[in-house]
């Protein structure tokens, strides 16, 4: 099908999550930390969203307001076309087992107190689809194969896993409701390099098979780009540019992503990239520069508007969005 006929199954529009935070030593001034400010974007059915940036950036608040782990502050969150950002606690729950988040860490996101059986059978219990514990066990066991562990770990406990096999494990507890979209929170940045590709690749035939809709978040762009169809990249709290893969990644125009793309290391001796050295540090989410939020690092900025005027993002052509000044000087 092509992409133009595809349903958008995730809308968010202006989304924003702000907290208050005390700071200042023995006299507390509350300040606003803004984490998400203003965040705009779709995701077809079937399609995989790529979420990067720093850390810091407010990748993973993201992730988890559009879940509604975090209300947001303002903004609309459509999924299948309804906005969950403003609807009651118990329509939110009905609508729950299609929208599943795969966590970062795959040591802190498992019960160490439960067996594989009950991990995995747990959002079966909660939303009482198992009609008998025959049924149970199997289907239990048919979502082990789907993620390659053998079903003679049933009874075992994460403690006895490697962290490859523990990512599994919540893999296939994100599978157990059937979603339609995964939230997957830098699911490989705490495994092995070797392992990485393993959990990519299945992933990606889990999105086959199970015709799964993903918002990758991560901050290595070389995963990125293997997984993703289209990809977005956030400084402090906000999008600065977005496009399909293959245009992002040949012809990144932000700055920043440029910075980004040239640190990406290329696996041939004979290349001799050109590595953009960002200089200073990522200012607070607290007080954010005025202007353009990158322009104390900017190597191109522009006197006095990138300091002075926020810049909007904008379609500069081929679906490309950009928010930079430079783009019309």
């Amino acid at each position: 099908m092509a992409d133009k006929f595809k349903k958008n199954l995730l809308e968010v529009n202006g989304l924003k999550k702000y907290f208050s935070v005390k700071s200042g030593g023995i006299h507390k001034v509350e300040a606003t930390l803004k984490a998400v400010d203003g965040v705009s974007f779709n995701i077809k059915e079937g399609e995989t969203l790529g979420l990067v940036g720093e850390s810091g950036c407010g990748k993973t608040t993201t992730g988890r307001t559009i879940l509604q782990l975090l209300k947001p502050t303002s903004g609309e969150v459509k999924f299948e076309g309804k906005n969950i950002a403003s609807i009651s606690k118990k329509e939110l729950r009905k609508i729950r087992n299609k929208m599943q988040i795969i966590f970062q860490d795959p040591y802190a996101s498992l019960d160490p107190r439960m067996k594989v059986i009950d991990l995995i059978g747990e959002p079966l219990d909660i939303n009482n689809l198992d009609s008998n514990k025959k049924e149970r066990i199997e289907r239990i066991k048919e979502l082990m194969n789907k993620v390659s562990l053998s079903s003679d770990y049933l009874h075992c406990y994460p403690y006895e896993f490697s962290g490859g096999q523990r990512q599994r494990i919540g893999i296939a507890r994100a599978l157990a409701l059937n979603p339609k979209l995964i939230i997957c929170d830098e699911p490989v940045s705490a495994l092995d390099v070797s392992i990485q590709a393993q959990i990519i690749n299945l992933m990606q035939n889990l999105q086959s098979d199970f015709k799964l809709t993903y918002l990758f978040i991560a901050h290595d762009l070389s995963v990125v780009k293997h997984i993703s169809d289209k990809v977005a990249v956030m400084y402090l709290g906000k999008i600065v540019e977005m496009a399909s893969k293959k245009e992002l990644y040949n012809n990144p125009l932000h700055p920043y992503t440029q910075a980004l793309i040239s640190a990406v290391p290329i696996p041939d001796p004979n290349y001799k990239s050109k590595r953009i050295i960002l200089k200073g540090d990522i200012p607070s989410l607290i007080n954010p520069p005025f202007g353009c939020h990158f322009h104390p690092r900017c190597i191109h900025k522009v006197n006095p508007i990138c300091s002075q005027v926020e810049p909007k993002l904008k379609n500069y052509g081929n679906d490309h969005f950009v928010s930079c000044h430079l783009m019309d000087l």
